[in-house]
């Protein structure tokens, strides 16, 4: 059995984890952390995420859980995840980070950490968007530089960073498919007299609007034709197994940094 923490607990995605957790074979929620001021801390989490009661109430201190705890389930803020990570480290337990916006600096603390624990870190827990990510690297280095590529993300209108981290991600695997650095060729608006658009470019845009989950589009425009591949998250709970999933199999592996492609085992 494997016991996890989720933080974030009373928010939308912690609610979603705590579902999925709930009904999978083999894991079990020990504890679960949201933000000292929330109305919700001294509540039933199952009865803050709708399912019932499961005898672990919302606090907003980790330390009790901890004690029981193998893994900590992440999907806050860069600020709250990092302050997280290093009590995990502390108490020797692994994690799975689903947050995303987190600064340079705030990276390579994470690789550091890495050596010494077990850690899933991804902007996306999703089945399908890390299969895509595999699938329009192998798309990129077919068509070569005679398209023009395009990612288009969009979601719901209270998400803080932008692009999304998903978003991110498929343009750096799009940059390193076609040998480009990303910082030099990455556009992220347009607007006014821009002149001709540059061959090289990898364009990324946001849209921000109403409750849309994510939509993610690789947009590749050639010579007569075009290729669009999409991924729409209908729900979090698509989030919430991978992340679910991740959990089940870090604690077995050896200390390192990981991400859902090596969940997955889609690496080569």
């Amino acid at each position: 059995m494997v016991n996890v923490i989720v933080i974030g607990a009373a928010g939308r995605m912690g609610k979603s984890i705590i579902s999925v957790i709930k009904e999978t074979d083999g894991i079990k929620l020990v504890g679960a952390v949201d933000r000292f001021d929330s109305p919700w801390i001294g509540k039933d989490a199952g009865d803050v995420a709708g399912l019932g009661k499961m005898g672990v109430k919302l606090s907003y201190n980790i330390e009790k859980a901890t004690k029981k705890a193998d893994c900590i389930i992440d999907f806050t803020s860069p600020d709250a995840t990092m302050h997280y990570l290093e009590a995990a480290m502390e108490k020797d337990l692994s994690m799975v980070i689903g947050t995303t916006g987190f600064s340079h600096q705030q990276r390579e603390r994470m690789k550091v950490l890495g050596k010494d624990m077990r850690i899933v870190a991804a902007p996306n827990m999703s089945v399908g968007v890390n299969i895509l990510l595999k699938a329009v690297a192998d798309v990129a280095r077919g068509l070569g530089d005679n398209y023009d590529v395009e990612i288009v993300e969009a979601h719901h209108r209270l998400k803080v960073d932008a692009p999304s981290g998903t978003a991110m991600r498929f343009a750096e695997v799009l940059a390193n498919s076609l040998k480009r650095d990303l910082e030099k060729v990455a556009v992220y608006e347009r607007h006014g007299i821009i002149g001709k658009r540059r061959s090289e470019e990898i364009g990324i845009q946001t849209i921000r609007a109403g409750d849309i989950v994510g939509d993610h589009t690789i947009l590749f425009a050639g010579p007569g034709e075009r290729i669009e591949i999409i991924h729409r998250a209908h729900s979090r709970d698509t989030f919430a197994s991978g992340a679910v999933r991740a959990a089940m199999w870090i604690i077995n592996q050896p200390k390192g940094l990981y991400d859902m492609q090596d969940v997955l085992g889609l690496k080569e």
